[in-house]
């Protein structure tokens, strides 16, 4: 849809008021970038270029263009080399957003104004332009990656987005500079936007327009083997980050009063799930809370509540039971559970000497802990479950909603 040229002034306006800017990194896409910055310049009159190091005329072209803000790597980089040198350029401007766009042609600098209207609604968020992925042209493997991407992108943060592997955003560039982004290729655009979701970035999606080019025009120099290979690395390391730490601080980060309170009336004390799902969620925390997983407890007690449709808020809540005040307390019933059950003492010796026996008595220790823990898990489970249970049938529980999530 055509843009009257008075609107076209008006989006110039609302970038310079909101500081905003545009980025384009380039390789190698001599046949649209000259359309992509025409199209641009429409719209912003502040556009920054990376050169990432292209070896067509793409060289030539820029030098009729003196208006651009260009950043030259001798040699190619990668994409998310060329966006963080673009990131640095526009704080160096004095700029606090900058809209990505790609130099093959695929987005419209018409959505701009779209961009624009949300970081409005939503200051300091990092935007995605989702894309219609039923238009003409669109492999399957774009189809599929993004499905995966999305996939994992939940997984690590907890949020549900159409498309993670658009490359048309807006980025609050201002906030970023403070986070450590060290990925130079494709997978650059995963970690930055897991990555400010986890530091309490909003990170939300817009509806925009895309073009695919025939496969027989098509320029892409994302390398299947190679690429995906450094993608499911990054997953690989930010799925163990998100288990063991970011996912609870983002958890924790949420319960402020009146969140902790909302969250309390409608999934604790609400009743849309039976008496026997909120017992059982009883059951799942206490156990994960107590089992010997240390490090694992509380992403491995999530994951179970999400996997059978707990409680999440109960199964969480009761898995703190092995915080740090508690954690002595812990330790001894869990020794005594085992030597009860295993007729089998804990001898503690402190020697500055190393021997087959004190090796000996230091195995067998750990082996009573562990193996008490497990029981004592268990135990507590089965009566946290029976206790919750009975205290919701005296009290008249009922449940008001016939499905249950």
């Amino acid at each position: 849809m055509e843009t009257s040229p008075n609107n076209k002034e008006f989006t110039k306006q609302h970038f310079k008021k909101l500081k905003c800017c545009v980025l384009i990194p380039t390789y190698n896409n001599a046949k649209t970038i000259e359309s992509v910055i025409l199209s641009t310049l429409e719209y912003c009159n502040d556009v920054i270029l990376v050169n990432d190091g292209c070896t067509d005329n793409t060289s030539e072209i820029l030098k009729n263009y003196s208006q651009l803000h260009i950043v030259i790597h001798p040699i190619n980089k990668g994409k998310g080399v060329g966006l963080k040198n673009g990131f640095a350029k526009a704080i160096e401007l004095g700029f606090d957003y900058v809209i990505s766009i790609d130099s093959d042609g695929q987005h419209f600098p018409s959505d701009f104004e779209i961009f624009l209207n949300k970081i409005e609604q939503e200051p300091g968020s990092l935007i995605i332009g989702a894309r219609n992925m039923t238009v003409d042209n669109v492999p399957n493997k774009s189809t599929f990656g993004n499905k995966f991407s999305n996939f994992w992108f939940w997984a690590e943060t907890g949020i549900k987005l159409p498309d993670t592997q658009s490359g048309f955003r807006l980025y609050p560039v201002q906030k970023l500079k403070k986070i450590w982004l060290f990925t130079t290729k494709f997978e650059f655009e995963i970690e930055v936007i897991v990555k400010a979701a986890w530091r309490g970035i909003p990170v939300v999606s817009v509806p925009v327009n895309v073009y695919y080019a025939p496969a027989n025009e098509r320029v892409s120099h994302f390398k299947a083997s190679r690429d995906t290979t450094r993608i499911s690395f990054l997953n690989s390391y930010l799925t163990t980050l998100a288990l063991l730490f970011w996912r609870p601080v983002m958890l924790i980060r949420s319960l402020t009063f009146g969140t902790l309170k909302k969250k309390w009336n409608e999934e604790v004390i609400a009743s849309h799930e039976s008496a026997e799902k909120k017992a059982l969620s009883v059951a799942v925390g206490l156990f994960f809370g107590i089992v010997p997983i240390w490090g694992f407890q509380f992403a491995l007690a999530i994951i179970t509540a999400v996997y059978f449709k707990l409680n999440k808020v109960i199964v969480g809540l009761t898995a703190q039971i092995s915080v740090p005040p508690m954690i002595p307390l812990v330790l001894f019933a869990s020794i005594k559970t085992g030597e009860y059950f295993l007729n089998e003492k804990v001898n503690i010796s402190f020697s500055k000497f190393l021997t087959l026996d004190n090796l000996k008595h230091t195995l067998s220790n750990i082996y009573v802990y562990f193996v008490g823990a497990t029981l004592l898990a268990v135990i507590l489970a089965v009566i946290g479950f029976v206790i919750t249970w009975l205290l919701l049938k005296l009290f008249g529980y009922k449940k008001t909603a016939t499905n249950e999530l």
